[in-house]
């Protein structure tokens, strides 16, 4: 892993600017690349687009494996797109895989895999996250005559439907209905009936009928559409002049009547439409109208902004300080009565701790100081379920909460610090953790044991300004003069502790 500062020199040797960020997404459908430039105003220069079918849905069998067909076509196109940015620093590339590698049997092997082919860390976001950062994309730019707003995406695998305003979004759904998957279920074999077009419509409508009630509630004064499926059939309706400057009700029921018409996939030549997006052009224009159906939507803007623009902007803000995420982990804290004041206690004691052994534990990327900082601030939550066993009940919690920011690496990681922040420190807690940080969650799980212990008591100022020493395998506390013979509690935890440390092949000295 490169780190920021050597990365940057070699963006600036290869000609590449340190304002340039790059966002990667490894759709159902098609794999996207873009390369962008933000300015100090916040407005977003394009510098590149790459876009290549990859059609990973397609590939998966009835039990989510993938193909070897598929599989290759990814990881070529992955190491076109690695050789494309791999002048650019690693904290201005963020890649995110969505519906398919979700649901993929087996998927981190594959992860592992496309992460060498492409040089670099592959993150799989949660439906939630993927609405959210679509919403970013599509609204960032609309703030000072933003209506009200619907967002709808609808990609291979999955459809993210958004409702905000200024303040951002309010409403973040994302239900199993995408262009792909549509397509298979309902005209696998090429041929568009009738009968079975207005199966698939109503079958989009039954995927969001638990959401139908809340969201026609809370209202929309204006609907935007993004994505290669919304915009593909704008364009067909543009070619036909069924439509101006929005997708109407009137000319979507136009186009569902061509494409039974036409009776097969094999024969839809329709001017506007990419010869790549024609197998899975029905069950898009399926999914759209059902959802029309479902809303009332009468009337829906394009936008070529999706979620690749809102990754980059993402990426924008944390390399500007990551608010977004630390307000989702304080909105985490306390929606489940997190004592605030003492969690901020144990992040400033493991912050202590982890500075003194960053360097020695290799433990010195931002990454690692984040993680151990939001665990501290989280690993209580359990307690909201019962104190008995609660660092599992926090485990759980955060393993299954839609966190915005988050990836389900990130949260995966943040939900084994905070199972292992007390009790037996078991390895297999580890079992589904990326290989390359099993050994770094490993020791800030150490370090926020210890943060915990020093701070057991919940007496504010009641830890001291210890020293620790770290080496491979061992770590050596050192408090001042008789705080442990004053702290007999303390000490026996300490004590304790050492023992359990010493099962996982750990050394814990005190003097």
């Amino acid at each position: 892993m490169r780190t920021s500062s050597a990365a940057d020199s070699a963006a600036a040797a290869s000609g590449g600017s340190t304002r340039d960020f790059a966002a990667v997404d490894l759709g159902s459908n098609s794999f996207h690349l873009l390369v962008a430039r933000v300015g100090e105003d916040g407005l977003m220069q394009v510098m590149d687009r790459l876009r290549e079918p990859v059609r990973l849905a397609a590939g998966l069998d009835a039990d989510q494996r993938l193909s070897a067909d598929a599989r290759s076509r990814a990881l070529a196109c992955l190491g076109r797109f690695g050789e494309r940015i791999q002048h650019l620093p690693e904290n201005r590339v963020r890649v995110v895989g969505t519906n398919t590698l979700r649901e993929m049997y087996q998927g981190a092997a594959f992860i592992e895999t496309a992460e060498a082919a492409l040089g670099h860390d592959i993150e799989v976001i949660s439906g939630a996250e993927e609405a959210r950062l679509v919403y970013e994309g599509v609204t960032r730019g609309l703030e000072a005559d933003m209506q009200r707003s619907l967002v709808v995406d609808i990609g291979g695998g999955s459809t993210e439907l958004v409702i905000g305003d200024q303040r951002g979004p309010q409403l973040l759904e994302s239900v199993a209905l995408g262009c792909v998957v549509h397509t298979q279920r309902f005209f696998d074999d090429g041929q568009i009936t009738r009968k079975r077009f207005n199966a698939a419509r109503l079958a989009a409508r039954v995927e969001l009928e638990y959401l139908e009630r809340s969201y026609r509630e809370a209202g929309w004064d204006m609907v935007i559409g993004s994505s290669g499926t919304v915009r593909g059939i704008w364009r067909v309706l543009m070619a036909r002049g069924w439509s101006d400057d929005a997708i109407t009700r009137d000319g979507l029921d136009k186009l569902v009547e061509l494409l039974i018409d036409t009776g097969r996939i094999s024969a839809i030549r329709f001017d506007g439409l990419r010869d790549d997006r024609r197998p899975v052009f029905a069950g898009g224009v399926a999914a759209l109208a059902g959802i029309f159906d479902s809303l009332g939507i009468e009337r829906m803007r394009t936008s070529e902004r999706a979620l690749r623009e809102g990754l980059i902007y993402d990426l924008c803000e944390r390399n500007g300080g990551d608010a977004i995420r630390s307000e989702s982990v304080l909105a985490t804290a306390r929606r489940y009565a997190v004592d605030e004041a003492h969690a901020r206690d144990v992040v400033e004691t493991a912050r202590h701790a982890l500075d003194q052994v960053a360097e020695s534990w290799e433990l010195t990327q931002p990454q690692h100081a984040r993680l151990l900082e939001w665990a501290a601030l989280l690993h209580e939550v359990g307690l909201s379920i019962s104190h008995a066993s609660y660092h599992k009940h926090g485990e759980y919690i955060l393993r299954n909460s839609d966190i915005q920011g988050f990836s389900q690496t990130e949260q995966k990681l943040v939900s084994v610090l905070v199972r292992l922040h007390r009790g037996k420190l078991s390895s297999n807690v580890l079992d589904g953790v990326p290989t390359v940080w099993a050994q770094p969650v490993k020791r800030l799980a150490i370090l926020l044991r210890m943060a915990y212990l020093l701070n057991r008591s919940r007496k504010p100022g009641v830890v001291p300004d210890f020293r620790l020493r770290a080496s491979r395998n061992a770590l050596n506390l050192e408090l001042p003069g008789l705080w442990l013979e004053n702290n007999p509690l303390t000490r026996a935890d300490l004590e304790r502790e050492a023992g359990q440390l010493k099962a996982t092949g750990y050394r814990l000295g005190m003097a």
